[in-house]
């Protein structure tokens, strides 16, 4: 497989990773969960639960291609700087046992709300009392795991930028993009009453997404080898 092909593959398995990553961490969160409200939330989840469902496939199905992905840039950077090639897959996929384990919380809602005949002994309101607890385990975990999806971008950026494939604005966006992410955790995390603003993540955003769609749509441009110079 060419170089641009390896490119063009690994841009569309980001889009991937972009289009079931935000159905499931953005859309279906807005359109079943009320924060301030179990008793709506519980009965949102009930009356779609289809939707709920769906939204806990395309997060397995996410960190699935979100596995696959550092591997296919491996292929594409490995040239410009192994180790900071191996850093990247590494970190990488250090996110994705930690992602899948964390859905489980989700999947335990649906337990909570199947009608089982052991649940009864539980009331209504305690029901819906852990049903919200499960949701903020599960949002407290994508807090945690965010850690990593911060830390590999600064070697996938630090690669992009160097290796001239795709604009270095694009590179750098990724770079800053990591300490975004790491700014809002241990911000949040040490200082809970300063509302840091999600502002401080459009940076990774703008790389990600930029980044995917030049894979995708425009490849790279492959440098000549030393013996096509040579011949020429």
């Amino acid at each position: 497989m060419t170089k641009k092909n390896t490119a063009r593959l690994a841009g569309f398995v980001y889009l991937l990773v972009v289009i079931t990553g935000i159905f499931n961490l953005a859309y279906v969160p807005t359109q079943l969960i009320v924060w301030s409200d179990a008793a709506a939330t519980v009965n949102n989840i009930m009356s779609s639960e289809f939707l709920f469902r769906s939204g806990i496939v395309a997060g397995i199905l996410c960190y699935i291609f979100y596995l696959i992905l550092p591997f296919l840039l491996f292929d594409l950077f490995k040239e410009v700087n192994k180790n900071m090639a191996v850093l990247m897959v590494a970190l990488a996929a250090t996110s994705v046992p930690i992602s899948l384990f964390n859905m489980v919380n989700k999947v335990d809602v649906l337990t909570l709300l199947s009608g089982a005949q052991y649940l009864d002994a539980l009331g209504m309101e305690q029901i819906q009392i852990q049903v919200m607890l499960l949701l903020e385990s599960y949002n407290n975990g994508i807090s945690v795991v965010q850690i990593f999806w911060g830390l590999w971008l600064f070697p996938f950026g630090y690669l992009a930028f160097k290796s001239g494939y795709i604009p270095k604005i694009l590179g750098i966006s990724l770079m800053l993009g990591c300490f975004g992410y790491l700014i809002f955790f241990f911000g949040g995390m040490l200082f809970p009453d300063i509302s840091i603003p999600h502002l401080i993540k459009r940076p990774a955003t703008f790389g990600e997404i930029g980044t995917c769609l030049w894979l995708l749509i425009m490849g790279i441009k492959e440098k000549p080898n030393k013996q096509q110079e040579v011949q020429a």
